[in-house]
């Protein structure tokens, strides 16, 4: 494997080698580590990326700050990343496998849960503020960047006066578990879009779908 990789980039011009690096994306679902938060609202980008890889087969390995599993999709190489650092602490893994795998900036999109949004609502900025989320703030921090994509799942604000966190940390209702699934799908299909179309496209057809 050493020796296939010298012998690439020593026959691949610099444009060449940029081209590469461009065709890799790194997904990161922020989430909290242990059985206790699977199916908490907080834990919607876990949740993403796990349904991707049902859906596509694919297997996560624990790896160095996380678990991460690889997707092949019409040339493009896609990882995906669920931080094991805790969520005010995901900037470190984000950090780590951008600078190992050589990703850009803009090639990155982190999937994070919204409370300003109603349920399942999708919204992809390519910046912004943290918005008191401490996995973004962790990002931002680390970074020293609030310019990178963030794909904001909505889940809504219902919940009564000085109950945010047991909001956030709680599961899904009902209802929602009823519409969970569809909106699942429709975020992979975003996912898949990013990546494969850009930015501008996957925010023109769907946000707020």
């Amino acid at each position: 494997m050493i020796q296939w990789l010298t012998n690439l980039f020593s026959t691949t011009k610099p444009e060449e080698s940029k081209n590469i690096y461009m065709k890799k994306f790194l997904i990161v679902g922020l989430g909290n580590i242990g059985a206790e938060y699977v199916n908490t609202r907080h834990n919607i980008g876990f949740k993403t990326l796990d349904f991707l890889a049902k859906q596509e087969s694919l297997d996560f390995q624990t790896v160095k700050l996380g678990s991460l599993a690889e997707y092949k999709l019409k040339g493009k190489i896609i990882l995906l990343l669920k931080p094991n650092t805790y969520m005010n602490l995901s900037g470190k893994a984000v950090q780590y496998w951008m600078e190992k795998e050589k990703i850009n900036i803009e090639n990155v999109l982190i999937i994070t849960d919204d409370l300003n949004l109603g349920f399942g609502t999708i919204r992809i900025k390519p910046k912004g503020t943290d918005g008191g989320h401490n996995g973004l703030k962790s990002i931002q921090q680390i970074l020293n960047s609030s310019e990178y994509p963030r794909f904001r799942f909505g889940i809504s604000d219902e919940f009564k006066k000085g109950k945010q966190v047991d909001y956030v940390l709680g599961e899904w209702d009902e209802t929602e578990k009823e519409k969970l699934t569809e909106r699942l799908e429709k975020s992979i299909e975003a996912i898949k879009c990013f990546a494969l179309s850009g930015l501008e496209n996957a925010m023109t057809t769907y946000n707020g779908k």
